[in-house]
């Protein structure tokens, strides 16, 4: 599985926010039923175990970035041998990618989108036309519109997080890897590490 394609809003009601993966208009309008999906979702929610915990969060992680099973174990692997914290360092990995980079700019309502733009050849990365989502952009790096797309039409600038330079000219600027406080969603990325290690 490379992308979900499924009712997304099943998701939402079942792992809470997840501000990549539907956009917060949509949730606002639609996310009014406080309780798990289903015919027995207005059931009283039972106490969750530890491994349960442990993989809703992964879910959320996964769901809200919009990588496969098999990519985030690479993540996984990858934070491992970097220094520092593997919870954090995955967590830059992932805000680091170049759709999620996007998205954060305020160029796409979702991180879906962002990919689907990339995938079109929409933007430069250091004037480079660069196609791959999961491209891992770096701190002095420029992500730029093309010329010819057809995105600055509806180009509308949002609140960026503190490692990117607001939009200007139509591009972008990366100052510094995102640290724990710039990341939007709330998880517990401890419990994603746990997780895997087991598995890894």
């Amino acid at each position: 599985m490379s992308r979900y394609t499924g009712p997304k809003l099943r998701i939402i009601r079942r792992l809470g926010d997840l501000p990549g993966l539907i956009s917060r208009n949509f949730q606002s309008r639609y996310y009014h039923r406080n309780r798990s999906p289903g015919q027995h979702g207005h059931r009283k929610k039972r106490k969750l175990k530890t491994y349960t915990r442990r993989l809703m969060e992964k879910q959320r992680l996964r769901f809200n970035y919009g990588i496969s099973e098999k990519q985030m174990i690479n993540y996984v692997k990858l934070a491992k041998k970097m220094k520092g914290a593997t919870s954090l360092n995955l967590l830059q990995l992932l805000e680091m990618r170049l759709d999620n980079i996007i998205f954060r700019l305020g160029l796409a309502s979702t991180i879906i989108t962002a990919r689907q733009y990339v995938n079109h050849g929409h933007f430069n990365v250091n004037g480079l036309s660069v196609s791959i989502p999961s491209y891992h952009c770096k701190p002095k790096d420029i992500i730029s519109i093309k010329e010819n797309s057809k995105l600055k039409q509806q180009l509308k600038i949002k609140a960026v997080p503190r490692h990117i330079l607001p939009l200007y000219r139509n591009r972008g600027q990366i100052l510094r890897i995102a640290n724990r406080s710039s990341v939007f969603l709330r998880i517990n990325e401890l419990y994603v590490v746990e997780f895997y290690s087991r598995k890894i």
